[in-house]
């Protein structure tokens, strides 16, 4: 039965590690060591209560949760105190597509309180509702919807005309 439920949470875990990766990536402004850590606190997490995962309804979300819940706490500790390179390393691809507007928009979420980034990463990249994004977060949807228009605003602030350069290619 044991042995069951490992191959299971290993099932899940290869299948979702990948999108945690990116939402990890998203989060942390493109440190991705950090993500990388965050995802394997996550999943580490989620295989201490995957034997009660059948009661939980959506274990992809939960993960989610998790995830940003992990984030926000590492951000609340001293050693949070660190800056990831304003550039990539070599070898870390961005974005097949345009690499200067994934490094613009980074950039951009980078300057947001961790609050506020984890809002828009999940409003907007989860594309989650209001309520699921205050149940993630454990504050009232008027909360949320206070975020967002906030760090939406300091996101316009921030990247300006140069974004519509970047969605006119």
């Amino acid at each position: 039965m044991k042995g069951a439920r490992t191959d299971e949470f290993r099932v899940f875990a290869a299948g979702r590690a990948g999108h945690l990766f990116r939402s990890a990536c998203l989060l942390t402004s493109g440190d991705v060591h950090l993500a990388e850590d965050l995802v394997q606190e996550t999943l580490s997490r989620m295989y201490v209560t995957w034997g009660r995962a059948r009661r939980i309804d959506n274990p992809a979300a939960y993960a989610q949760t998790v995830l940003v819940r992990t984030f926000l706490t590492h951000r609340r500790r001293r050693s949070a105190s660190e800056r990831p390179l304003a550039e990539l390393p070599e070898g870390a691809s961005a974005d097949r597509d345009d690499p200067a507007l994934r490094m613009t928009l980074m950039r951009a979420l980078s300057q947001l309180a961790p609050k506020d980034r984890a809002v828009v990463v999940l409003r907007y990249w989860e594309d989650r509702s209001i309520e699921e994004t205050a149940a993630a977060l454990r504050v009232s949807p008027a909360a949320v919807r206070t975020r967002c228009v906030w760090a939406l605003g300091r996101l316009r602030e921030q990247l300006g005309g140069s974004i519509a350069e970047f969605a006119a290619r």
